[in-house]
């Protein structure tokens, strides 16, 4: 039976949609965290460059991307004692995040814990599964309950939280005291502004060890792959041998040649500082307008959003925004808790970025 799945939120913003739309100077749409800024050069000639290839792919991923992964935790984020074969490349990171419960076999009266301001996609992936869900940041709030996989986002989409290492240490000692698994959505480890990311996998959270630890990662940010569908999970080798075995099964394969464009990414450190500079410069500016017009921003260390608040129904300061030209998505989507905030993306060009700063003033 086909689970019951809630309405995909940005449908319901057609109408503000359509307001911001009307604005004289047109919209800009901050709701969505799509990249605008061109994929780098290199990564469209690597992608050109095996188009020819007519046999199908290893859902593996070839060794040298898988390699080229393995480098780039260690260079960019510490992260050190995963080898090749612990790396396994996603159709993207969304399609993984709503399918790993059902992938990893948790089912009907399994409970998967969830942040609980999160992207909508881990519940979806709770109810393909027939799962429960349960929204929880702290340990206590689980009670004696023994949930078969918790989910872990840090810098968080949408608030920009970013978990310090004791909380990501008490976290991985208690999901190994209990034998459950443990997933980090690190899409955004790489956008730290005011705090430094850490992963689960480093040395500092884990202690060398991998055992019932996941992390998933994307290129759709660092390296504006979002259409590409780049993304890859690694950790625990014995969890990443049980889904390869499963995706082989399912067909779950990146093509050939976004594994090589991938190949490439991972390897550009110039490419990603560069847009990470884009990033930052976008941020002070929406910042500065959005605090000079009376709004708060909270967490928002790090990632592609801003958390901002009016201290007021999210819907009303998304109408607001949008009677300016400006898309914003509320914090309803992300969760009960997030009814009095909008999440406000840095995904817009320079232009753009400066118009809606303008209408602010």
């Amino acid at each position: 039976m086909t689970p019951r799945l809630p309405d995909f939120p940005w449908d319901t913003l057609a109408g503000a949609d359509a307001t911001a739309r009307a604005h004289p100077g047109g919209i800009v749409d901050l709701s969505v965290g799509t990249p605008v800024d061109p994929v780098p050069e290199p990564v469209r000639a690597a992608l050109a460059s095996v188009s020819e290839i007519p046999g199908y792919p290893t859902t593996h991923g070839t060794l040298a991307l898988r390699t080229a992964a393995v480098e780039a935790l260690r260079r960019r984020h510490g992260v050190v004692g995963i080898e090749p074969d612990g790396v396994l490349p996603t159709i993207g990171s969304k399609e993984l995040v709503a399918w790993l419960p059902r992938l990893l076999g948790v089912g009907p009266g399994d409970t998967v814990v969830i942040p609980e301001l999160s992207y909508p996609t881990y519940e979806v992936g709770v109810l393909l599964a027939g799962a429960s869900m349960l929204r929880a940041d702290g340990l206590l709030a689980l009670g004696p309950q023994r949930p078969r996989m918790v989910w872990l986002n840090s810098p968080s989409n949408p608030t920009g939280r970013v978990l310090g290492v004791d909380h990501l240490r008490k976290v991985v000692e208690w999901t190994r005291e209990r034998d459950v698994c443990l997933v980090s959505d690190e899409c955004y480890l790489t956008l730290g502004w005011e705090a430094e990311p850490l992963s689960i996998l480093h040395p500092d959270v884990c202690d060398g060890r991998m055992d019932g630890l996941l992390a998933v990662h994307s290129l759709s940010k660092s390296a504006n792959m979002a259409s590409y569908r780049a993304g890859f999970v690694t950790g625990d080798p014995a969890l990443v041998a049980d889904l390869l075995t499963v995706r082989k099964h399912a067909g779950m394969i990146v093509p050939r040649p976004v594994q090589e464009a991938m190949t490439v990414a991972l390897a550009d450190d110039e490419a990603l500082a560069a847009q990470r500079e884009r990033y930052a410069r976008r941020r002070i500016v929406l910042r500065k307008a959005l605090e000079g017009n009376g709004f708060q921003i909270g967490h928002s260390e790090a990632g592609l959003y801003l958390w901002a608040t009016r201290d007021e129904d999210a819907w009303r300061t998304v109408d607001w925004l949008a009677e300016r030209g400006i898309l914003v998505a509320p914090g309803t989507f992300y969760g009960p808790t997030g009814g009095r905030h909008v999440r406000v993306a840095l995904t817009a060009t320079d232009e753009r970025i400066d118009a809606a700063a303008d209408r602010l003033t």
